[in-house]
């Protein structure tokens, strides 16, 4: 007997965007055919409810940043103490997926900024950094697109954004060599200058 997902799903290539239940009854049939390919038992207690999980997990976990609705909201504070220096959120946890292959991207992000007048809530770098993971990636959009957004909400140049990660594309498949870690960067403003940038290099290595 088949069950509802079974059958054939609404039409995801349309110019209307699909809600959340939407999506999650198209990736529910297709990655449900996806194990039927691989010669999966779906009738298996284990397996059958497997097609649903994912969907779920793709559409409210792992890709929640594809959905505008989840951008966060950010909150400024007037810089009291007229603190002029770096301040920097280090070893944000980074979560992310190749859009090459569909396996993890797992490191940290890094993320400075100099004050004009405004501070972040510091628990925001974490939140701007999870919705733009949150999303199929390459490292290196990843890394200028937290810059342009925090350039963007901060009003200022002075912002600088480096990431380590280890990609599974290279750990779990191809080579198969894990430890490997790719490093980038995007400085802007006053991170360009030598003195800032060795400043900030400096504070990593605490």
């Amino acid at each position: 007997m088949q069950t509802d997902f079974a059958k054939e799903p609404i039409v995801a290539h349309s110019n209307i965007a699909l809600t959340s239940e939407e999506k999650i009854k198209v990736i529910r049939y297709h990655f449900r055919e996806i194990m039927l390919a691989l010669g999966l038992d779906l009738e298996d207690d284990s397996l059958k409810d497997t097609p649903g999980r994912v969907a779920k997990m793709f559409v409210n976990e792992t890709f929640l940043g594809l959905n505008p609705v989840n951008e966060p909201s950010v909150t400024l504070f007037e810089n009291k103490f007229k603190y002029n220096e770096i301040v920097l959120e280090k070893d944000i946890p980074l979560y992310s997926y190749c859009e090459h292959h569909f396996v993890p991207i797992i490191g940290k992000v890094h993320i400075a900024y100099i004050s004009k007048g405004m501070v972040i809530g510091l628990s925001k770098l974490n939140r701007i950094t999870e919705y733009f993971a949150k999303r199929p990636q390459v490292q290196e959009r990843l890394t200028i697109q937290i810059a342009e957004y925090l350039k963007q909400v901060m009003a200022m140049e002075d912002v600088a954004v480096i990431i380590k990660a280890e990609h599974l594309c290279v750990a779990s498949r191809g080579v198969n060599h894990t430890g490997c870690a790719t490093v980038t960067q995007s400085l802007h403003g006053q991170f360009l200058k030598k003195e800032r940038s060795s400043e900030l290099y400096s504070l990593l290595a605490i």
